[in-house]
């Protein structure tokens, strides 16, 4: 993944990076209804073996309003993520403003049977209809 414009935050030893896509052939900006894509790349740089259990988002459109989406791993996956090992996944969302903001974090398992969670950075959707991006 390149890593030029994205949006990068490490919690114990595990990286993770977003980069946002507005797609403008999904978006249909005259009905209110904008949509992303966002290319997620988490990394192990530590020491134990972790399995993403679960993920939990909000989403907030440049109205204020707010979507808590929770659910087990990503994309219908548990990544196991040996050291030096990275997972990659591409996911979506629609909102009804042309721009937006995204943070969540993940629920990790270490090989120990530990939980913790890794935040995920926030990062700005903005697409061409906004005058002034949040970005």
């Amino acid at each position: 993944m390149d890593k030029t414009n994205a949006y990068i935050k490490t919690t114990k030893d595990i990286a993770v990076s977003v980069v946002p896509i507005y797609l403008v052939d999904r978006s249909v900006p005259e009905d209110g209804f904008f949509v992303w894509a966002y290319k997620v790349c988490i990394e192990n740089n530590g020491i134990c073996t972790v399995t993403l259990r679960n993920r939990h988002w909000k989403i907030t459109d440049a109205e204020g309003n707010t979507e808590v989406v929770d659910g087990e791993g990503v994309v219908g996956e548990q990544p196991i993520l040996a050291p030096g090992q990275s997972y990659e996944y591409t996911s979506g969302t629609p909102l009804p403003t042309p721009s937006g903001i995204m943070v969540g974090s993940y629920e990790m398992e270490s090989d120990e049977g530990t939980m913790f969670a890794v935040d995920i950075p926030a990062f700005s959707l903005d697409s061409p209809h906004e005058s002034s991006p949040l970005h």
